[in-house]
């Protein structure tokens, strides 16, 4: 964060000072979790479902910290944020457990601190680039964050930080040597990116896709899309809009802003377009990658089609930016991703490989990595694809998990092993009996599909991983290379 002293923040916030005379200077991170904050940071107290960050404030100045951001008095200096709410429910949010409102006052004052240093960076260069979409995020964030950083500092958030508490949380780690803040802004009801869009103002917006994520708060896909459109909306009109030119949702954004819209994707009319796409025996891509300033050969190093529209998206952004095609050629032919269990791929040492997907999941982001495991299988090796429940699509769910299985069999995926009750229905497709392959089988939880894949996993196999985070699969990836190391 750039240095403040607390009477700037109090300003800063609407908040009152309390037990500090306001001339100390906030020299350190921001920070709310009390083990990270050091000399000269300034802690935030948010209220959890667990912990009350009120709690903490002693431990936090006594590693340091020279002052709290407070919903209410505490017995070191601080900062108290307003005890009441401000704005409406899409431009706060409050906590599990917060009956008296500190934390949401806690949570707003956060991004009204953040809205001051991203509004006083801009003044001196800072480009902030915020992406949504319903799959890839922060698969595309990291690739953009990659591509950036070569061209100057740049700061993403780590994995997907994409809320109320992340989301300006990351905008106050840029200084004054920040060129570039790489933001992932996600959505469960409308207003909310055009909330997050308010506490750090983007240049460059990029909408990757509408799919059927969280149709459960939305309720149908125009809902999805009138709430991903929020981005474009906040863009200035000297900014940018980055839209997939192969959603027709997406493309349609284009009457809903006054910047200069680029397209990306492998559409004709695409600004920046992949080209003569091939496949290689790890399941990874190669294109031809044209821009207006040139073309060059990029060879992907993660599996999956969808990762080419990830790459497209996070060139169009790099090349807005000053980037060439053969330098994003060279960052994208070594890149690795930056946020664990997202196509995390693990060979062990007999030969098994692992596809660690199973951060998040939702129909379109599942049917991309069954596709990528088919790829990287072949015709030469088992694939086994461990589904389990998905979470947020309401009543278009077992519509959707019926659909799924009928991918799963008419891919031609050797088994597939449904993870918890809630997955049934990916088991019960027709298309299973006229496959002839080997039939799904249903477990009833993490340690039956680990005690399975022991028994019958195989030298070559290969093995996907994917459900919505809450369902916790990665412990199936986890068991799997405990038992044998593994080799990247």
């Amino acid at each position: 964060m750039i240095e403040m002293t607390l009477a700037e923040v109090a300003s800063a916030v609407g908040g009152v000072l309390h037990g500090a005379t306001g001339i100390e200077a906030v020299t350190g991170g921001v920070e709310f979790d009390s083990r990270r904050v050091g000399p000269g940071g300034l802690f935030v107290a948010v209220p959890g479902e667990r912990v009350d960050g009120h709690d903490f404030a002693a431990d936090a100045a006594a590693a340091g910290a020279v002052g709290v951001l407070a919903g209410r008095p505490v017995s070191v200096a601080s900062v108290l944020a307003p005890r009441m709410v401000v704005g409406s429910r899409s431009a706060c949010y409050a906590l599990a457990g917060d009956s008296d409102g500190a934390g949401a006052a806690v949570l707003v004052a956060l991004s009204a601190l953040a809205r001051t240093v991203v509004h006083t960076l801009s003044q001196t260069g800072l480009q902030v680039v915020a992406l949504t979409g319903s799959s890839g995020k922060t698969s595309t964030k990291d690739m953009v964050a990659a591509l950036l950083a070569p061209l100057g500092p740049t700061v993403a958030p780590p994995g997907s930080f994409n809320n109320e508490i992340g989301h300006p949380w990351t905008a106050l780690r840029a200084d004054a040597t920040t060129r570039h803040l790489v933001l992932e802004l996600s959505a469960r009801g409308r207003g909310q990116i055009a909330a997050l869009c308010r506490v750090a103002p983007p240049s460059i917006g990029v909408v990757l896709n509408v799919g059927s994520a969280h149709l459960g708060e939305f309720g149908s896909r125009d809902a999805v899309a009138t709430a991903k459109g929020e981005l474009v909306e906040a863009l200035p009109a000297a900014g940018v809009a980055v839209l997939n030119a192969d959603d027709s949702a997406v493309i349609a954004m284009d009457r809903r802003t006054a910047a200069r819209v680029v397209r990306f994707g492998q559409s004709p009319s695409a600004h920046i377009r992949g080209t003569e796409l091939a496949l290689d025996s790890r399941g990874c891509f190669s294109f031809r990658l044209v821009t207006p300033i040139g073309e060059a050969r990029v060879g992907l190093t993660v599996p999956g089609e969808h990762q080419v529209s990830n790459a497209l998206a996070a060139a169009a952004v790099a090349v807005e930016l000053g980037a060439t095609p053969s330098g994003i050629a060279a960052v994208l032919g070594r890149y690795r991703p930056a946020s664990r269990w997202r196509m995390e791929v693990t060979e062990r040492p007999d030969g098994v490989t692992v596809v660690n997907d199973a951060y998040n999941a939702n129909p379109e982001s599942v049917a991309a990595a069954l596709r990528a495991l088919v790829a990287m299988a072949g015709t030469e090796r088992r694939s086994w694809a461990v589904l389990g429940p998905l979470a947020e699509l309401g009543e278009a769910t077992a519509q959707a998990y019926r659909t799924i299985g009928a991918l799963v069999a008419s891919l031609g995926v050797n088994r597939l092993i449904a993870v918890g009750e809630q997955a049934r229905s990916l088991c019960c497709s027709p298309a299973w009996s006229s496959t002839g392959g080997s039939a799904p089988v249903l477990v009833p939880d993490v340690p039956a599909a680990l005690a399975l894949l022991h028994g019958e996993l195989a030298p070559g196999d290969v093995v996907l991983i994917k459900a919505s985070r809450t369902v916790g699969l990665e412990r199936i990836a986890e068991g799997l290379l405990d038992a044998e190391g593994s080799n990247r």
